[in-house]
């Protein structure tokens, strides 16, 4: 099995998961579910491809599939979920084979998704935080009009 996969059955991880379903059962706005893991893990590698980074697919899917880990509790008490998710993610990484050089890098780009000035790092950190962002479909979305997110920040225009 490969440690991707090991991430996706590890019970950390499926609880947390579990966790942040029931919360967001009723939820209008966008979702932190597995789709928008894959989603941000497959903008990610195809923004590597397309600057030549180099960066290492199986880093960027286990950053994506972790970076918001901690979801569930921000919605409990305030907590950042990039703090939660960054300090639950090294137990899941170690137990799935990851060394300890890519557990502080993988860790490291979860704690900078949500970090101004992010975007214009060339490395994993700016990977994760360019794809996470572009990862909302904000164009199609029905709660649009009802979403505290700028017209700047949304994406409303298909780029390609």
């Amino acid at each position: 099995m490969s440690r991707i996969d090991l991430i996706c059955c590890h019970p950390k991880w499926k609880q947390s998961i579990e966790k942040i379903a029931s919360f967001e059962r009723d939820r209008i706005f966008c979702k932190h579910d597995p789709a928008h893991l894959l989603d941000v893990a497959r903008l990610a590698q195809i923004d590597n491809l397309e600057r030549q980074l180099g960066i290492s697919k199986e880093l960027i899917y286990a950053t994506a599939l972790l970076h918001d880990i901690g979801r569930f509790q921000e919605y409990l008490d305030g907590t950042p979920h990039d703090q939660v998710s960054a300090a639950l993610a090294p137990e899941i990484l170690c137990n799935c084979g990851f060394s300890p050089e890519e557990t502080h890098t993988i860790c490291h780009a979860i704690a900078c998704h949500r970090t101004p000035g992010t975007e214009a790092h060339p490395n994993l950190d700016g990977l994760i935080y360019r794809a996470d962002k572009k990862s909302r479909m904000c164009l199609f979305c029905p709660a649009r009009t009802q979403c505290n997110w700028s017209k700047e920040k949304m994406n409303l225009q298909i780029k390609i």
